[in-house]
């Protein structure tokens, strides 16, 4: 007896179950990012102790996250947050992979070495904050990629160089923290006065020198102008101890020569004397 096939009614019953089902497979950059991550990375505290090779091949069942730290949106890493857990280790480029990710969130840990340029292939990323870690090198200009940035936070680091130009395209950046690293340079004008670009209704948002503080060879506005080339505290003291001690040695000198010269006459016979020893006698 011949199956009949289902009714469009009983289709349309069925439809709310289909859209519900859980992914049954992972998706294979979701894997490699977060496993390769997890290599990276010391976790002293335990932190990850659900990060393992099991999970890694299905961290995501439809909404649900199997990860700590990891929010799922149909299927794949849509955020991720690993904050204040002393994680150390460097950044695993292999973040790229998670090409779904809109939030990273790798703040307050210890984590070291240079900035991923990779991360610039996250183009769906709207925040990124790597503050209050011990990152180091140049900030990468390749970060312009990210258009949907909404948050940059890169505070107390050691990152080092110019803060790139290129940053200042970031049309919708809202807020953005580059204070207390090691940075130099000309604070970009795209990023320190931003004004309403061709076609915008308003002004873009204009940095405080907040977003700068704590950046010694970091200069324009919002911070002060570049300083001059003005002697330094030790300098001074030095320049005054120099002087102190070549005027002493001067007056002492002095005082020898003149103690010289008055002992030295001293010992000549006076003008009569020479008169009378000249005289013939009579």
């Amino acid at each position: 007896m011949a199956t009949r096939p289902p009714r469009p009614a009983e289709l349309l019953l069925l439809l709310p179950l289909l859209l519900h089902l859980p992914s049954a497979l992972s998706d294979p950059d979701d894997e490699a990012c977060l496993s390769n991550l997890r290599s990276s990375l010391t976790d002293p505290n335990g932190g990850l102790r659900n990060w393992t090779a099991a999970t890694f091949a299905a961290p995501c069942n439809g909404f649900t996250s199997y990860l700590e730290g990891v929010t799922c949106n149909n299927g794949r890493v849509y955020k991720l947050s690993l904050t204040g857990l002393s994680l150390a280790g460097a950044l695993s480029p292999s973040l790229a992979n998670c090409t779904n990710l809109q939030s990273l969130d790798l703040s307050s840990n210890a984590l070291s070495g240079p900035i991923p340029s990779e991360l610039s292939s996250l183009l769906n990323l709207a925040v990124l904050n790597l503050s209050s870690n011990r990152l180091s090198g140049p900030i990468p200009p390749e970060l312009a990629l990210c258009a949907y940035l909404n948050v940059l936070d890169l505070h107390a680091n050691i990152l080092t160089g110019l803060i790139p130009d290129q940053l200042g395209l970031l049309g919708r950046l809202s807020a953005f923290d580059l204070s207390y690293n090691r940075l130099e340079g000309p604070i970009p004008a795209l990023l320190a006065n931003r004004t309403a670009v061709a076609g915008a209704a308003a002004a873009l948002p204009r940095f405080n020198a907040s977003s700068f503080a704590g950046n010694r060879d970091l200069y324009g506005y919002p911070l002060p102008p570049k300083r001059g080339a003005g002697l330094s505290v030790l300098a001074i003291v030095g320049i005054g101890l120099g002087s102190g001690l070549l005027s002493l040695v001067l007056s002492f000198t002095a005082v020898c020569i003149w103690l010289r010269v008055t002992e030295q006459a001293a010992l000549i016979p006076s003008e009569e004397g020479k008169i009378s020893h000249l005289m013939p006698d009579y």
